[in-house]
């Protein structure tokens, strides 16, 4: 049976961000966790060993397998910051563009600065993002 690896858990969102090893990486962080706070209205939460997520759903595919995911949230990784926000491209396919300078994945956006983005925008796409996921997995579990 599938054992899934990427849990919330009760670790310490600061002190994650303060072992992020750049300066200007740690200050983006803290002003993304104030963002993503503020839009999505759920405090932070330490999903795995470096995810900072914000709410939650329970997901069941066709398959049978289910689990439990963030609804949005961001990791300061080493090469470039990841920003998890499931289904915001669908509910408006100009987003990335008036984001600002960005790469994107099927659920990720990948940013190396936040001066890169708009941080409106980002709001917009987080709470488009939460919203995906909610009408996608009504059912907490």
């Amino acid at each position: 049976m599938y054992e899934q690896k990427t849990k919330e858990h009760e670790g310490s969102v600061i002190e994650f961000i303060e072992s992020v090893e750049k300066p200007s990486k740690k200050e983006d962080a803290y002003r993304l966790l104030e963002i993503f706070e503020q839009a999505t209205g759920h405090p932070a939460k330490m999903w795995g060993d470096s995810i900072i997520g914000f709410g939650s759903y329970h997901y069941r595919y066709a398959t049978g397998h289910e689990g439990d995911a963030p609804l949005a949230g961001f990791s300061p990784r080493k090469a470039k910051i990841s920003l998890y926000l499931t289904g915001c491209a669908e509910k408006e396919p100009d987003a990335l563009e008036r984001l600002g300078k960005c790469t994107s994945g099927k659920s990720c956006i990948y940013i190396n600065k936040l001066s890169d983005i708009d941080s409106e925008v980002l709001k917009e796409l987080i709470q488009n993002a939460a919203a995906y996921l909610q009408e996608r997995y009504p059912d907490k579990g």
